[in-house]
C-alpha cells in the first residue's frame, strides 16, 4: 500500500498531538521502508511537512530521530537523504546484536535467573510453537512469529538484570534491519522459511535450557549461532524476486 496515497486521511490531527513528532517519525519511517522516499533521494522538511499536513517542528524532530536510526543522512547544506547500505553493513549490525545477545545469556547464566521469569520464557516459546503449526505458512503465521519472537528475545535482554546491557542491545537492534525479527517474514507463504523458524526456535529451547543449567559458554555461543540465522535470512531476501523482499529491502546494496 502506498503511504504517500494515504497522506489525506487525519494527518492534521498530529499537529494537535503531544505525540506529533512521534507520529510523524512513525509515517516517514514507514514511507522510507516502503521505498515512498526512495534511497538515495533528497527529503526536507518542508516537502514533508507540507505532505503530513503539519508545522515542520514535529517534522524536523521526526528527521533528527530517523537519522539517529541511521535510515537518513543529514546533508552539509541542510536536508537530509534516504541512506543506502552495504550487505556487509547490515551483516556487522546483525552481528554487533548477536554479540551483545550472547553476552546477555552468558551474564544471566552465570548469574542465575528467577524460576518464575525461566517459566515466562518457556511460556512464550510454548505460543511460538502453536505458531509455527500453522501450515498455512500465511502472512498472519508470519506475523505472530514476529511478535512472539521479538517477545523472547526481550526476555533474554532483560535476564541478566544489567540496564546498561539491556540499552546496548536495544541501540544496536534499533540499526536498519538489525532486530531480531528483522527478515523473518522475506518469503511468506515459502515452506523453506517456515522450516527455517524451526531451526531458529529449537535454538531458542536450547539457549534458555543452557541458561537454566547454568551453561554459560553453551549459552553464549548458541546465541552467536541464532544471530547466523538472520544474515542467510538476509541473503535469501537479498536473493528473492521483486516484491517478495522485506520493506527496506531496497536501500541494501548488494556490492
Amino acid at each position: 500500500m502506498n503511504a504517500l496515497r494515504r497522506q489525506t486521511e487525519p494527518d492534521g490531527v498530529l499537529e494537535d498531538s503531544a505525540s506529533a513528532a512521534v507520529k510523524a517519525q512513525l509515517r516517514l519511517r514507514e514511507w522510507v521502508l516502503a521505498g515512498d522516499l526512495p534511497a538515495g533521494g533528497r527529503v526536507t522538511e518542508v516537502m514533508l511537512a507540507q505532505r503530513l499536513g503539519v508545522s515542520r517542528t514535529p517534522v524536523r524532530a521526526a528527521l533528527v530521530k530517523l537519522e539517529q536510526e541511521g535510515l537518513l543522512q543529514a546533508l552539509p547544506n541542510g536536508g537530509f537523504v534516504v541512506r543506502t547500505f552495504s550487505e556487509q553493513e547490515v551483516a556487522d549490525a546483525i552481528e554487533l546484536r548477536g554479540t551483545l545477545e550472547g553476552l546477555a545469556v552468558r551474564l544471566a547464566a552465570e548469574r542465575g535467573v528467577r524460576a518464575a521469569v525461566l517459566e515466562q520464557a518457556r511460556a512464550c516459546l510454548d505460543e511460538i510453537d502453536e505458531a509455527l503449526r500453522d501450515a498455512s505458512l500465511s502472512e498472519a503465521m508470519f506475523s505472530r512469529y514476529v511478535e512472539l519472537n521479538a517477545r523472547f528475545h526481550r526476555l533474554l535482554t532483560e535476564m541478566p538484570g544489567s540496564e546498561v546491557l539491556r540499552n546496548e542491545i536495544e541501540r544496536a537492534a534499533a540499526l536498519p534491519f538489525a532486530s531480531p525479527s528483522g527478515f523473518v517474514g522475506v518469503r511468506v507463504g515459502d515452506a523453506a522459511a517456515r522450516d527455517a523458524l524451526v531451526v531458529a526456535q529449537y535454538q531458542h529451547r536450547q539457549v534458555l535450557e543452557a541458561i537454566a543449567r547454568r551453561e554459560a559458554g553453551r549459552a553464549e555461543a548458541l546465541m552467536r549461532e541464532h544471530s547466523r540465522l538472520a544474515r542467510q535470512n538476509m541473503q535469501q531476501a537479498l536473493r528473492a524476486p521483486a516484491g517478495q523482499g522485506l520493506p527496506g529491502v531496497q536501500l541494501i546494496r548488494s556490492a
